[in-house]
């Protein structure tokens, strides 16, 4: 590297740094015993790992039927449980109503092993290369959860490299 040169990171690169970073200090590290990790089905791609998203149970069928596009949707009672990119927690604040699970860890708490309730389709066709995938995309569900809830959707500070 020249002496004028800029060393560039991906995105990913960056939050993972910050979040080794964070786990040096001990900021945001919250030791739970997870029960389970939520199952995604097999034959489905996961590129960039899993985290989940639980809402109480009253919202679920009123954001499944808003939503343009879900993916993978589970059920334990008091709660729906929703497949999200990891790290889709980076700058968002969540509403209290929900529960954010870093890896789709299960709490502690957990009343029952969860049911899938909503699966996405196989893509279909011969030019179709989309990859099959458990992910609800996190920013829609993040702002029809906050309408639901009466939230204002307020955005975490900006991620700094």
């Amino acid at each position: 590297m020249s002496a004028g040169s800029v060393r560039l990171f991906e995105l990913d690169t960056l939050v993972r740094l910050s979040r080794e970073r964070e786990r040096a200090v001990g900021r945001r590290v919250v030791s739970v015993q997870p029960v389970a990790r939520l199952a995604v089905p097999a034959g489905m791609q996961q590129p960039l790992g899993c985290d989940a998203v639980a809402i109480p149970a009253e919202f679920g069928p009123h954001l499944l039927a808003r939503l343009p596009r879900v993916g993978c949707v589970y059920e334990d009672g008091p709660r729906w449980w929703w497949i999200v990119p990891a790290d889709s927690d980076v700058a968002l604040e969540w509403p209290s109503s929900a529960y954010y699970s870093r890896g789709a860890l299960l709490p502690p708490d957990s009343m029952r092993e969860p049911v899938l309730v909503h699966r996405p389709e196989t893509p279909e066709g011969p030019g179709n290369a989309a990859p099959h995938t458990p992910y609800t995309p996190p920013i829609p569900l993040y702002l029809a959860l906050c309408r639901m809830a009466g939230a204002v959707p307020g955005w975490a500070s900006a991620v700094r490299a």
